[in-house]
């Protein structure tokens, strides 16, 4: 199968190499709800050495840049509780954590979730956190400008491969908000 982006030499649909993926994330192509059909989930193996956006686009080309998209988890806190959210944005942008995250969270505070809390919530690897098979029950901010994007590339779950889904399937994830002005 050819990647619709990008040229990797291994591309397959998700639901085909669910043993690939972390525990969360094949759950979540199992169980695949969405306008968007599971089969256009796209699974594309990559070198966990240059999973980092920068180092990515430079082995992989500088075109995907502009077809990619991150995903961060970030800790919104009021009086005493703290609410994990996630955020996906365009690699080119930044999550506007301090104005955007924190008035859609209602939060006093908000910052990057700290790594620890990160990969545990998520049951992902370090650096390699996708939308895709997030806990239940944390938001999701999606940037408006992601859902525009005809096919994003975002990390598996794991810092070796990358998932590439039409941009319209992120409004469909649970728990997911469009936000416009997330990625600044």
């Amino acid at each position: 199968m050819r990647a619709p982006l990008g040229d990797f030499d291994n591309a397959t649909p998700a639901p085909d190499c669910l043993g690939l993926l972390t525990a969360p994330v094949a759950e979540a192509v199992r169980a695949w709800s969405n306008d968007v059909p599971a089969d256009q989930l796209v699974y594309v193996d990559t070198d966990p050495e240059i999973a980092d956006t920068a180092a990515f686009a430079e082995h992989y080309g500088t075109g995907l840049l502009d077809a990619s998209a991150n995903c961060v988890v970030v800790a919104g806190k009021r009086g005493g509780e703290t609410t994990l959210a996630a955020c996906v944005v365009l690699s080119c942008t930044r999550v506007d954590v301090n104005g955007a995250v924190r008035k859609h969270l209602g939060a006093r505070k908000a910052s990057f979730a700290p790594m620890d809390t990160a990969v545990g919530g998520a049951g992902m690897e370090y650096g390699g956190i996708t939308p895709v098979g997030l806990p239940a029950g944390w938001p999701l901010l999606v940037d408006s400008a992601v859902t525009g994007v005809p096919w994003v590339l975002i990390d598996s779950g794991r810092r070796r491969g990358k998932l590439i889904l039409p941009g319209k399937a992120f409004a469909g994830l649970p728990g997911a908000v469009v936000v416009d002005g997330l990625g600044v």
